[in-house]
């Protein structure tokens, strides 16, 4: 789990990680399979203000949608999931 250690939020951060402990990375995509971020927006998440943060967010569910149409279903947001 290595993306997890690279992921350390603060406390103090209003912002939380979309970490979802699912730490793949898509070769065709170079997103991570459980959170859809790059390998550099991962490393860089702890530096990031609240804006950046939320920037970074808005472009998941894009990601999301293409990582489910290359079959990575860890992708579709938990909340998201019939049950």
């Amino acid at each position: 789990m290595w993306c997890r250690a690279l992921d350390m939020t603060t406390v103090s951060s209003g912002v939380a990680s979309p970490c979802i402990n699912i730490c793949r990375m898509h070769a065709a995509t170079g997103w991570c399979e459980g959170c859809a971020r790059t390998i550099a927006e991962i490393a860089a998440w702890s530096k990031l203000d609240d804006a950046d943060k939320r920037s970074v967010l808005a472009l998941l569910p894009a990601r999301r949608e293409v990582l489910v149409t290359h079959g990575i279903n860890s992708a579709v947001p938990p909340d998201s999931l019939q049950r």
